[in-house]
């Protein structure tokens, strides 16, 4: 996984989870708050998935075979959408459960020190993570806002971790209110309360991360920056006299597919059409460094051709691009 990939973060993150799971568990065997049992489970089901991010981003580096000619770097968002189910399924549907059966059968919090020691301990600790995440995103978010950088991320990994660390800490807050009203008030329907606010957050992020990540399992073109980058490098204006249309498609997050039909002049030799392809594709290269797999049609262009059909735009992929230079 490359360093776009969030490593640190992701890594962080086990580390923190791990020790809250601990600490969450521990105190709800003291004190008995189904707040704190549902929180122990959210961390647990976190750290489950920040083991699938990493092991998404080990299976995407394998080489390309015969039988996936174009590699493995989907593989990260697979699990990136085995992620969002998990959140859903262990962290928030257990999470309303419980929280349900607590309040038909409310209890007194025990030893109430342990369950405000760990949130108090598990709140800094998500900080921590929450803090790694944000600063690992500022390295590649550019000048996008968070909401764009969420949806138009073609790494999954941050945008997942960061939403999980969000949702953990919002999620302590919520334990933290649960227990201390009904702490207060002496009343334990307060931490079944607390509970399934917390399941009906963790439902909410799955579903966000599931919609993010089946558009990059179905297929993202490039970003508007590279693939203005593309139009730009493809006509030399010589031999590559116009872009009649094009079609990008990310691979992985770090692979790229450009396909295109080329305008070169009529008169041009097989020997000169073929130099001139090899000269577009290393110049798309060296302008977009993961356009790694290019396709490269050479035609000659023709505006009663061009108007009459075929359309590019009918193609599946969106509206053809005509770039005249």
């Amino acid at each position: 996984m490359s360093a776009s990939g969030g490593t640190k973060a992701i890594v962080a993150a086990l580390a923190a989870n791990l020790a809250i799971a601990v600490a969450k568990f521990v105190a709800f065997l003291f004190s008995g708050s189904s707040s704190m049992l549902a929180e122990s489970v959210h961390s647990l089901a976190d750290s489950g998935n920040q083991g699938l991010l990493l092991l998404g981003g080990k299976k995407a580096q394998r080489e390309a075979t015969p039988q996936h000619p174009f590699g493995y770097g989907r593989e990260r968002y697979i699990y990136a959408f085995l992620v969002s189910i998990v959140l859903f399924s262990v962290g928030g549907m257990f999470a309303i459960y419980e929280g349900y059966e607590k309040i038909k059968h409310p209890h007194e919090i025990e030893a109430w020190y342990w369950p405000v020691g760990v949130l108090v301990f598990a709140i800094i600790a998500e900080t921590f993570s929450f803090r790694t995440a944000i600063k690992e995103s500022n390295a590649i978010r550019g000048t996008q806002s968070w909401t764009e950088f969420v949806r138009r991320a073609k790494a999954p990994e941050l945008p997942v971790v960061l939403l999980e660390d969000l949702g953990a800490l919002v999620g302590l807050v919520l334990a933290l209110g649960g227990v201390g009203i009904a702490l207060l008030t002496g009343n334990g329907v307060w931490d079944g309360i607390g509970t399934v606010c917390i399941g009906v957050l963790l439902i909410l992020i799955a579903l966000v991360l599931a919609v993010e990540t089946k558009s990059l399992l179905l297929g993202e073109s490039a970003g508007l920056n590279e693939v203005k980058k593309i139009e730009d490098a493809v006509v030399d204006g010589e031999t590559v006299t116009r872009l009649i249309h094009m079609r990008t498609l990310h691979l992985g997050p770090e692979e790229l597919l450009v396909a295109a039909k080329v305008a070169v002049r009529h008169d041009d030799t097989a020997a000169q059409v073929a130099t001139a392809i090899d000269a577009a594709e290393q110049r798309i290269r060296a302008a977009v460094p993961i356009a790694r797999v290019i396709y490269l049609e050479p035609d000659v262009y023709s505006e009663a051709a061009a108007e009459a059909g075929p359309n590019p735009a009918a193609t599946p992929g969106g509206p053809g691009r005509t770039t005249e230079h």
